[in-house]
């Protein structure tokens, strides 16, 4: 990778090491909860593991205080970059009162956040497209210059849902940026078993969109396109659909074998191909990042998630009472 590519972009020194400390803390939070997991004090983890790159470029290249974005179950690199803190991510894995996606009535890594206009997401795949297509079809009628950012993976890009928001949004013109993760796995589904078009991007001219296929593994090139992206939104020109090649690390969830489907050959390959290895070789190689400034970042970070693991394992569920909120209507129409 050619040294000082980010200032080409217009992105400051600064702003490439919050993108690298972001994708080191999506990493680290994601490690911790595999280890809570497997021993016995979290029912569930969906990882990021491999896909950080992806996420966190897209994410810096958008307006993070007006923009909305309807992320699917990976995308912890995403709701990280627009706010959501570490520990409202640990209170969500321990299923506590004070998880602020669905006070723990929800499954781990199904986001959703108003002040930070995360929109909530649910466990059928795809769902939230439309959702995105919606808000962006909202920001036009008021004639407003967000836009919204919808992610899935590959395997939601085969479901009813994909085409008929990519439809809706090609026909209306839409600010609505719609990325596929494709991390080549519907769960054990291999991507030959799943797409029949040479890649995902091609399905975006069909809905009267540009489709780009760009190296997920690289921060940079995700989010040179995704700024590009971003502008023709604004500007009136309509909807863009990405598609960023990643590497799934783990196994699909927590609940998964990933051996049983993949070589071991195949698993090494990907690990020497991590994103988060990839980007601090960049900034070191651009004397942008010193070894002991990384081991600074990693130093707070585990310090941070520390806390943030231990206050959520000591916070308290919510109260039996209030399973059935937002269940039945309640007096006064809340």
């Amino acid at each position: 990778m050619a040294k000082n590519r980010h200032q080409e972009l217009g992105l400051a020194d600064e702003q490439v090491i919050e993108m690298y400390r972001t994708m080191l803390l999506a990493r680290k939070i994601d490690e911790r909860m595999w280890l809570l997991n497997r021993a016995g004090k979290i029912p569930f983890v969906i990882s990021c593991q491999g896909q950080e790159a992806a996420q966190i470029g897209a994410a810096f290249a958008l307006n993070r205080t007006e923009d909305y974005i309807a992320p699917y179950y990976r995308d912890m690199g995403v709701v990280l970059a627009f706010g959501m803190t570490t520990r409202e991510l640990f209170l969500s894995a321990f299923a506590k009162a004070e998880d602020p996606n669905s006070g723990g009535r929800q499954m781990p890594s199904h986001f959703g956040q108003k002040k930070n206009r995360i929109l909530t997401g649910s466990s059928p795949v795809t769902t939230q497209l439309p959702h995105a297509v919606g808000v962006a079809l909202a920001g036009k009628m008021e004639k407003k210059d967000f836009v919204s950012f919808v992610t899935l993976g590959e395997g939601s890009s085969n479901q009813g849902d994909f085409h008929e928001g990519l439809n809706f949004a090609g026909v209306h013109k839409l600010p609505v940026i719609t990325m596929v993760e494709n991390n080549k796995y519907a769960i054990s589904v291999p991507l030959d078993r799943q797409v029949a078009s040479e890649t995902v991007a091609d399905r975006g001219q069909s809905y009267g969109m540009p489709g780009y296929q760009v190296n997920g593994n690289d921060p940079l090139e995700v989010y040179k396109v995704m700024k590009e992206a971003r502008e023709r939104a604004v500007n009136g020109e309509g909807p863009t659909l990405i598609e960023a090649l990643t590497n799934r690390l783990t196994a699909h969830s927590s609940d998964d074998d990933h051996t049983a489907y993949r070589d071991q050959e195949e698993i090494e390959k990907m690990k020497q191909d991590d994103c988060v290895n990839f980007f601090s070789d960049y900034l070191k190689g651009s004397k942008v990042l010193t070894e002991e400034q990384e081991e600074e970042i990693i130093k707070d970070i585990d310090k941070e998630i520390n806390d943030a693991t231990e206050y959520a394992e000591n916070a308290p569920y919510a109260e039996a009472e209030s399973a059935l909120k937002h269940v039945y209507a309640e007096e006064g129409g809340e």
